[in-house]
């Protein structure tokens, strides 16, 4: 048995490397893309009123401030579970009129605390904009966020 490693050695092993790796790749890329489609979003509740909540979510910039299933600043709360925070499993109108009346009140002036300003949405947005955190609360985010509080 040879004690060092031979070019042609080395060149299969770099080739098989290669080989196996790609094929790995893109077998996770076609699964994820498959559990994206399929299983965590569920496309038949994607409303129309979703969809401006979303643009109402764009158009002010939220994620510039807040994370939304992990992604955005994290200067403020994660809002992807915001709806069962709420309470919205167990009253999906005490959800809507407290997180009504939050966004309502802001800013809070109290002092030490990070203060979301106030973008005078109307209400029209403004349920928009909570049927798009509630629609985003039921996408299966395999645990994420690790806790209640986001």
């Amino acid at each position: 048995m040879a004690e060092y490693l031979t070019k042609s050695a080395a060149r299969n092993i770099f080739y098989g490397g290669t080989i196996f790796f790609l094929v790995l790749f893109t077998i996770l890329t076609l699964h994820s893309h498959y559990y994206i489609q399929n299983v965590s979003t569920d496309a038949s509740t994607l409303t129309e009123s979703v969809a401006r909540g979303k643009h109402v979510w764009e158009r002010n910039s939220c994620i510039n401030c807040h994370t939304l299933l992990g992604e955005g600043a994290y200067f403020a709360p994660e809002l992807g579970n915001v709806w069962v925070r709420y309470g919205g499993r167990e009253s999906a109108e005490g959800a809507r009129m407290g997180l009504k009346a939050w966004m309502r009140a802001q800013p809070t002036g109290v002092p030490g605390r990070r203060q979301m300003p106030q973008f005078n949405l109307t209400e029209q947005e403004l349920d928009d904009l909570i049927d798009f955190l509630e629609w985003t609360s039921r996408i299966d985010t395999l645990g994420w966020p690790p806790n209640d509080a986001g």
